[in-house]
């Protein structure tokens, strides 16, 4: 009799490979990042690797590559801004969500930091490593199963920021939603978990504390996100 069984890897909702799940988390970590020259540069080449993907993530990713292109820059960098730097609900940190700027986030910060340098990768001191882009860009360039594993734990918190983005009509929440097709579907937890999180909110920040002054962050090398 055979005790041991191995534990199935879940399904992400939309049936794809390996080479489309990493395709997916590449384009939305660029797309998640702050919409300067460079990125805005990249829409044509985003959008033709996009048309090779399921129809499930290929239509939000192109729907806001469409938004890109149409957009005026100043109106991009405005909503980026406004979106992401100025609504609490709507951080692209994994993290703050659960923690806000309290002591305990800098504990968790470490999971991320730990899942890094054991794939021999260091981040810069400029960038935090519960961001969901640096998460999307490990998952697609350095380590898919770290990556996705990350991803994964933090599931709640990813949904949660697409309903924050789609409830208050950001094409982002396109964004969200392509890189929800890609993780295993929300399991009952999950929602107890989302429901918890929206009822309380993010929690307000200590005061006189230096959240980061364990250096949980000390790291080298990818660029500068807001």
């Amino acid at each position: 009799m055979n005790l041991l069984k191995l534990r199935r890897r879940p399904e992400p909702v939309v049936i794809m490979s390996e080479r489309d799940r990493r395709l997916v988390w590449r384009i939305a970590a660029l797309l998640l990042d702050y919409p300067g020259t460079e990125n805005l540069e990249l829409a044509g080449q985003l959008g033709a690797a996009a048309s090779e993907l399921p129809s499930e993530v290929r239509i939000p990713l192109k729907r806001f590559l469409a938004h890109l292109v149409v957009t005026p820059a100043l109106e991009l960098t405005q909503h980026y801004v406004e979106t992401f730097d100025m609504r609490r609900r709507a951080s692209l940190h994994l993290t703050y969500y659960a923690y806000g700027d309290t002591r305990k986030r800098g504990m968790a910060l470490l999971r991320f930091k730990q899942a890094y340098r054991q794939a021999g990768v260091e981040l810069g001191d400029h960038e935090l490593p519960d961001h969901l882009g640096v998460v999307l860009e490990f998952a697609a360039t350095v380590d898919p199963v770290g990556g996705e594993r990350l991803l994964g734990e933090h599931l709640p918190v990813i949904e949660l920021l697409r309903l924050s983005l789609s409830d208050s009509g950001s094409p982002y929440a396109d964004i969200l939603a392509a890189v929800a097709g890609t993780l295993p579907p929300l399991t009952t937890p999950d929602r107890r978990r989302i429901a918890e999180l929206a009822a309380q909110g993010p929690p307000e920040e200590e005061v006189g504390l230096e959240p980061f002054a364990m250096d949980p962050l000390s790291s080298t090398g990818a660029e500068a996100r807001r």
